[in-house]
């Protein structure tokens, strides 16, 4: 999905979420959730749009009608020691495309 369809669907009110995972590297990637599937967000080369912050993500939406984001993060610390048993859930942290934290 690339932006202007990420704009569309926003418009009409079909986003029921967006991820915005946070990657080793200091960047993000943008995962829409539709009824009829996930989707990652895709720059003009059809490759996954790399993102610098949340606060990057609001600029380029900041005329879309909100919608439900979630920040997603992997705990390092878990992925490195192994200390827990049983699956490791991400954390998930709601957003606002519009009001900053």
């Amino acid at each position: 999905m690339n932006l202007q369809a990420l704009i569309e669907q926003a418009s009409k009110g079909e986003i029921r979420e967006l991820e915005l995972l946070s990657l080793e590297g200091g960047f993000y990637l943008a995962r829409v959730r539709l009824d009829r599937g996930q989707f990652t967000l895709l720059d003009d080369t059809a490759k996954p749009m790399h993102l610098r912050s949340i606060n990057h993500l609001r600029e380029l939406l900041k005329l879309v009608p909100p919608f439900p984001c979630v920040l997603v993060q992997q705990c390092v610390h878990d992925e490195m020691c192994g200390s827990r048993e049983g699956p490791i859930e991400s954390l998930r942290i709601p957003f606002s495309l519009t009001t900053p934290w």
